[in-house]
């Protein structure tokens, strides 16, 4: 992406992770010759992408005009971050978006919750929870203690807190030049969460009661807290529809409105989401996303509200493969059919063959040179095929197909013109 397209849409800490590259070839030279570069920033114009959704973004105010009003995708792809590596933390991960342009209402929060927590339960994940928090919110209690012109230094402090805990938050807000009263009191809220969610975890409740019991004690909270903020009230009151809406995707038991919630990155303006896991084998987040309907704007006339999930790839991969979810009889086969060659003169037809094979919808894979056919049966089972088809002398003079189950042993002589993709099913 261009440089300009990326910066100034994380905040400064994003900003210092973005990888950038270095003008290149006769454009790098002239400007060096000519002394345009002057420092650093001047040396650079583009960048690996930091995430996926600035650059859809982009997109979507480019193509406004082409798109439906209301837009959804999905994009798995890679992107960058010059971050140090740690277990489930990389330089280069894939994302897993799923974004809903075009619509203001809390529906959309709803259903992008019920769809994570739908993938999530499908991949065998039992004990997670979908932490859900509103920027206004945040901007409410931040108001009353933080100058306006510190605050998003704040805010990427504060969404550090699971790993720096509150005595970590309250000594870095003190760095920055935030007053120790303002920075105590901050530190005093997030302690009264912990004890309210310890409180909350209590008993013999089930986990859907024990969220609702930790809800409604921080709606209580917080409604006291933004009752003199217009924009806090609006917050709060978009917590209540998302649960509501939530309700009826019967995604209640899985969110945890927590006030403590930050997410660093700077576009969002509403609803903000991370998933957790509650047994303790992972503290970061395995997904996370919210509301940005500021972003489009940036990139043309119009602002155009957005929200959207992230999954970490790598990470739900790493806990999965920890914690022994991948089932015992994974299909990890290359093909459903390895076909022989016999002879360098009938490679031909073991072409012809796997193309026609490929018409009847198999993945197919052809034995790379002629061989012996007990090597060739050899790597089939090698790799996992289950099926072989063979063409040796006599099936090419009489126009038939052997075909091999390697699991059972079994063959079968079919006439090719009547080999069809049920004989490749146990």
């Amino acid at each position: 992406e261009n440089l300009s397209t990326l910066t100034n849409k994380y905040g400064e800490e994003g900003d210092q992770l973005m990888f950038k590259i270095l003008k290149r070839g006769e454009k790098l030279a002239k400007e060096l010759e000519e002394g345009k570069i002057k420092n650093e920033n001047e040396l650079t114009d583009l960048a690996l992408r930091y995430d996926l959704t600035v650059p859809l973004a982009r997109v979507v105010a480019n193509y406004k005009n082409d798109l439906p009003k209301f837009f959804k995708r999905y994009q798995i792809q890679p992107v960058w971050r010059a971050d140090r590596p740690a277990r489930g933390r990389y330089r280069e991960f894939y994302q897993c978006d799923v974004d809903a342009i075009g619509s203001n209402s809390m529906i959309v929060e709803a259903e992008l919750c019920s769809a994570v927590s739908e993938i999530l339960e499908r991949l065998g994940f039992e004990d997670f929870e979908i932490k859900l928090n509103h920027r206004q919110i945040l901007q409410s209690i931040l108001d009353k203690k933080i100058r306006p012109e510190k605050q998003k230094e704040v805010i990427t402090i504060i969404d550090k807190l699971d790993k720096i805990k509150v005595e970590g938050v309250l000594s870095n807000l003190i760095e920055i030049g935030v007053s120790e009263e303002s920075a105590k009191s901050l530190a005093y809220l997030f302690t009264k969460l912990e004890e309210l969610y310890k409180e909350a975890q209590e008993g013999y409740l089930s986990r859907k009661e024990k969220l609702e019991h930790w809800n409604s004690a921080l709606v209580e909270l917080v409604t006291k807290k933004v009752e003199s903020h217009d924009q806090g009230k609006v917050g709060l009151q978009q917590i209540r529809q998302i649960r509501e809406y939530a309700f009826k995707h019967s995604v209640t038991d899985r969110i945890r409105f927590d006030v403590s919630l930050a997410r660093g990155l700077s576009y969002y303006t509403g609803a903000i989401f991370e998933v957790v896991l509650t047994n303790g084998d992972f503290s970061g987040s395995i997904a996370g996303g919210g509301r940005y309907d500021g972003l489009i704007g940036m990139f043309g006339k119009e602002e155009i509200p957005a929200v959207g999930f992230s999954l970490g790839l790598e990470r739900i991969l790493l806990i999965m493969e920890e914690r022994g979810m991948f089932p015992d009889d994974l299909t990890t086969n290359a093909a459903d059919v390895l076909v022989t060659v016999w002879n360098e003169e009938s490679a031909g037809e073991s072409l012809k063959l796997a193309n026609e094979l490929r018409q009847k919808d198999l993945r197919v894979m052809v034995y790379p040179q002629a061989d012996k056919l007990g090597k060739q049966f050899k790597y089939a089972d090698q790799i996992d095929v289950e099926y072989v088809c063979v063409l040796g002398e006599s099936e090419l003079a009489e126009n038939t197909v052997q075909v091999k189950n390697m699991k059972t042993g079994e063959q079968e002589n079919v006439g090719r013109d009547k080999l069809s993709k049920e004989h490749f099913s146990s």
